[in-house]
C-alpha cells in the first residue's frame, strides 16, 4: 500500500494523525511527517504497522477456496490448509494476519530462548524451551492455534511431532507495531484464561516489559529494559539479563 492510498483511506475513514498514532503504535510525530510528506522514505517496519491500520480488517484476505467460510468460523483444518508462504495465527475462528518478523525482532526472541535453554541444561532442567515458529494448539480444540515467540513447556505429554498441544508454563511476545493490539490484549486474555502461569510482552518502542505472573498477587510487574529480570516459574533462580537486548534496541530503533 502506497503512502498515497493511506492517505485516501484516512480521509475516507476520518482519522486524525493521533488517532492513526494510537491505533498503530507509530509515534505521533512520525505520523506527522510520513502524512505532510516531510518523510519520503519511512522505515519498513513503520509501513507495516500503518498498513495493518488502514487495512479493511485485522483479519488477512480469505483465499478463494475458503470463500464459503465466515471469519469466526475457521479451524485449524482451514489453518494447515493455508499456503505454506501465508503466516497466521487462528484465534477463536479468526485468522490474523503475521508479518514477517524484523531482524531485530528475531535477536530478541533468539536471546531470551539462548538464555533459557543456557540455564536448563546447565540445571538438568526437565522443561523445554522452544522458540518461533512452533505451533501452539493452546485450548486443545479446533479453533485456535498460537505461534508464540518464546516459550517454556515442563509437561513432555502436551509436545507433538508437529508442535504443542495444550497450555505451555510460560510465554513471551515480543511487539511490533503491527502486532500491538493483538498481544496486548487478545493474546493476555487467551493466555491467562488457558493456564499460562507466566506471560511476558516485550515492547523494544517503549523499551519496557510487562510480566504476568498469575500466580502472583501483583500484575502485571513492569520492567525497563536496562538490567536482568527473574522468571516467576523458576522462583528468580533464573534472570534474563536485557543488557545486550537494550543496547540493539537502541541501535535500531
Amino acid at each position: 500500500m502506497t503512502i498515497s492510498e493511506m492517505k485516501r483511506r484516512k480521509q475516507e475513514k476520518g482519522y486524525t494523525y493521533a488517532q492513526i498514532a494510537e491505533l498503530s503504535g507509530v509515534p505521533l510525530g512520525t505520523v506527522q511527517k510520513i502524512f505532510s510528506g516531510e518523510t519520503l522514505s519511512p522505515r519498513y517496519e513503520t509501513l507495516q504497522a500503518l498498513e495493518q491500520l488502514f487495512a479493511e480488517g485485522d483479519s488477512v484476505r480469505e483465499e478463494a477456496v475458503y470463500q464459503a467460510h465466515s471469519q469466526g468460523s475457521y479451524t485449524v483444518d482451514d489453518y494447515y490448509a493455508l499456503p505454506d508462504d501465508q503466516r497466521v495465527e487462528l484465534i477463536d475462528g479468526y485468522f490474523y494476519d503475521m508479518s514477517s518478523p524484523t531482524f531485530l525482532h528475531q535477536m530478541i526472541g533468539g536471546e531470551i530462548y539462548r538464555q533459557i535453554a543456557n540455564f536448563i541444561m546447565e540445571n538438568g532442567g526437565d522443561c523445554r524451551p522452544f522458540v518461533s515458529p512452533v505451533d501452539v494448539q493452546l485450548d486443545c480444540d479446533k479453533w485456535t492455534m498460537l505461534q508464540p515467540d518464546v516459550g517454556i513447556l515442563c509437561d513432555r505429554d502436551k509436545i507433538k511431532k508437529w508442535g504443542v498441544y495444550g497450555s505451555p508454563d510460560f510465554l513471551v511476545e515480543i511487539i511490533s507495531p503491527s502486532t500491538k493490539r493483538k498481544d496486548y490484549t487478545k493474546k493476555l486474555s487467551k493466555y491467562m484464561e488457558a493456564g499460562v502461569r507466566e506471560y511476558w510482552i516485550v515492547d523494544p518502542y517503549q523499551k519496557k516489559l510487562l510480566v504476568y505472573f498469575f500466580e502472583s498477587e501483583v500484575c502485571p510487574v513492569i520492567h525497563g529494559l536496562d538490567g536482568s529480570v527473574p522468571v516467576g516459574i523458576y522462583e528468580g533462580a533464573l534472570e534474563i539479563d536485557f543488557s545486550n537486548i537494550s543496547k540493539w534496541i537502541d541501535e535500531e530503533i
